[in-house]
């Protein structure tokens, strides 16, 4: 099967090209209105021919479980959750939307980050609020894509089947996510309900104090529009720094002495060290720590940082193999946990998903 596998981002959109579990070529297209979108799909047609099927992937699909053919009441009900993702919903349904009007015979398949973690045991997915409330506001997780790639990568490292392994996924780009994988699935992860819960980002804040916000919002500081782009646009890296948060240039920032983007760093640093740290205690053993994601896989001095905290750990990393490329182990052999680099192939699990979607 030929599967065009579609990961919209907030600039760009990512396509490949997947035959029989083999990616065969990329690229990337502008990306974010409906014009764009299709142009991109058009674009993809002419340079590898009509696929078998089209894959998407959307960061919320509420409580499903697995990935489901697109029609014009998923795209309705997925929609319905825009403001629980509203950095990447209207991207996805956007991509989703372009893919149904290019190309009208071809299935499209709709894949969710939150698929992975509906297994979160209920200690891990509830919040301590009334009955009512921790009964239909549940945490959903994210990234789940990007974890069962690695996930499957790990294991074949380590040669064990996957639900053998005790793990952890760090996935560290714009957004940041830390998850604990035990028999296969999520047994907790730092992002909630939404994805602003957790680890700094780039400009997301990661958690904050409720009882902060609620002062906030008292006061008349902000407004709840207000409070909303502050925490999704303008906090995490960009917010400490005063600058764009792509790690590169907080980090040449803080290169040339800029007192604030150092400050940045560590926050993102010591959040992040948190998150794997709580994540890692729900385990019975850890086997290996995979670290996945734009800045994992092209900041190898940043991934070194975050390392050297975590020494209770007990991790020991070769660092002449930290700074190679590629998929890699990177820490030395028998010395506790395996230490890997990971691209995120979110797009073979894209395919994947459209292959066992539309099997008969």
């Amino acid at each position: 099967m030929r599967v065009l596998a579609l990961n919209p981002g907030s600039s760009r959109m990512k396509g490949t090209l997947v035959e029989r579990g083999v990616a065969h070529d990329s690229a990337s297209w502008p990306g974010a209105d409906e014009s764009s979108d299709e142009r991109a799909v058009d674009d993809a047609v002419r340079r590898w021919g009509h696929p078998d099927a089209v894959a998407v992937r959307f960061v919320h699909g509420g409580s499903r479980a697995r990935p489901e053919l697109v029609d014009d009441d998923l795209l309705a009900r997925l929609a319905r959750l825009t403001p629980l993702a509203p950095l990447h919903q209207p991207l996805s349904l956007g991509v989703a939307s372009a893919a149904r009007s290019v190309l009208p015979d071809v299935p499209v398949v709709a894949s969710f980050d939150t698929a992975f973690h509906r297994g979160l045991p209920k200690a891990a997915a509830r919040y301590a609020l009334p009955r009512t409330w921790s009964e239909r506001f549940t945490r959903h997780g994210f990234h789940g894509l990007s974890c069962r790639y690695a996930l499957r990568h790990t294991s074949d490292v380590l040669g064990v089947h996957p639900g053998e392994v005790r793990m952890l996924c760090c996935h560290i780009g714009s957004g940041v996510s830390v998850t604990a994988v035990r028999r296969g699935t999520s047994a907790d992860t730092s992002m909630g309900f939404t994805p602003l819960e957790g680890a700094v980002m780039s400009t997301r804040s990661g958690s904050v104090d409720p009882g902060l916000l609620l002062h906030l919002l008292d006061s008349g500081e902000v407004d709840l529009a207000a409070l909303a782009d502050a925490l999704q646009h303008r906090s995490g890296l960009a917010g400490l720094s005063g600058t764009s948060g792509d790690v590169r240039e907080v980090l040449a920032a803080r290169a040339r002495g800029d007192r604030d983007a150092a400050l940045a760093i560590d926050v993102f640093t010591h959040r992040l060290r948190r998150e794997i740290g709580s994540c890692a205690m729900s385990l019975d053993r850890l086997d290996a720590i995979a670290f996945t994601g734009g800045v994992a896989e092209n900041q190898p001095g940043l991934l070194g940082e975050i390392l050297d905290g975590l020494a209770p750990l007990d991790l020991t990393v070769d660092r002449e193999l930290l700074f190679g490329s590629g998929d890699r182990l990177v820490s030395e052999p028998g010395t506790g946990a395996a230490v890997l680099v990971v691209e995120s192939r979110e797009d073979l699990e894209l395919a994947r998903d459209a292959r066992d979607a539309l099997r008969p």
